[in-house]
């Protein structure tokens, strides 16, 4: 076993628990990841996921002794495991905060990527360095990566495989907040717990127009924004988020 899975309150926590190899990824914990990620997601109680390592390491990359003697077709298939994973947790229909609490290397960099909120731990240390090894970053990071931090931080950090300290990915904004190692998750599942307590309907709807809207010319997005926001008055949430509001109480959502 991998992966970890607890729930408490809404907010879900997996934990990837391989200390010794620095959560470094093979096909088995992707495979692992790729099951649990879909209980998450069949779970209606489930309102905010957070996704965190152990040891020094979010996940240190890929397991190098796995990759060592691909085949062209199992380089494919390798990649298209990783991609497939990590579009799971960007596709999710509840966020997914990242707690990075060491280092973020090669697909740790691109699985934070896929997540919606990423906070790092002063000890967290990002980079791609598959240039390194005579890759290239096969999990989403070529695309994810330039349209976070822009083309010209994206193609440093590709060509270079530089590592970057936390400070450092603060200031190209690829992650949301640094905080003291000791603190990191309480802060992210105080921001889960935060999040679990608004509208549900309303979060997932924020997260689907702000995904499915990046990649829209800007006049085909202010459309799926009055659609979805059309859409949310179809149901109890935002009737009772007013009224909780005028009658100076917290609301009691029922939707799920």
């Amino acid at each position: 076993m991998y992966i970890t899975l607890k729930k408490d309150n809404g907010v879900a926590l997996l934990t990837i628990k391989q200390p010794a190899s620095l959560n470094a990824m093979n096909a088995a914990m992707l495979e692992e990841m790729g099951r649990v990620l879909a209980r998450v997601e069949a779970d209606n109680e489930v309102r905010v996921l957070v996704i965190t390592g152990t040891g020094k390491a979010f996940i240190a990359g890929g397991d190098i002794g796995h990759m060592e003697g691909f085949t062209t077709q199992q380089a494919k298939e390798w990649s298209e495991l990783g991609q497939r994973t990590l579009l799971t947790i960007e596709n999710m229909k509840n966020p997914v905060i990242a707690a990075i609490n060491g280092y973020a290397l090669g697909g740790g960099t691109e699985l934070a990527l896929a997540c919606d909120i990423r906070v790092a731990s002063d000890r967290a240390v990002f980079g791609t360095p598959e240039v390194r090894l005579g890759m290239i970053a096969g999990f989403g990071g070529t695309q994810r990566l330039p349209r976070l931090v822009g083309f010209g931080l994206a193609k440093e950090m590709l060509f270079t495989g530089d590592h970057y300290d936390a400070a450092s990915a603060l200031a190209m904004g690829l992650v949301n907040k640094v905080v003291p190692a000791d603190e990191l998750l309480a802060y992210c599942l105080d921001m889960a717990n935060r999040i679990a307590a608004r509208g549900p309907e309303a979060v997932r709807l924020s997260k689907e127009a702000v995904n499915r809207g990046r990649d829209m010319e800007m006049q085909e997005a202010f459309r799926l924004e009055t659609d979805l926001y059309a859409l949310i008055f179809s149901s109890e949430e935002p009737h009772e988020g007013c009224r909780a509001f005028l009658e100076k109480r917290e609301p009691k959502w029922t939707s799920n």
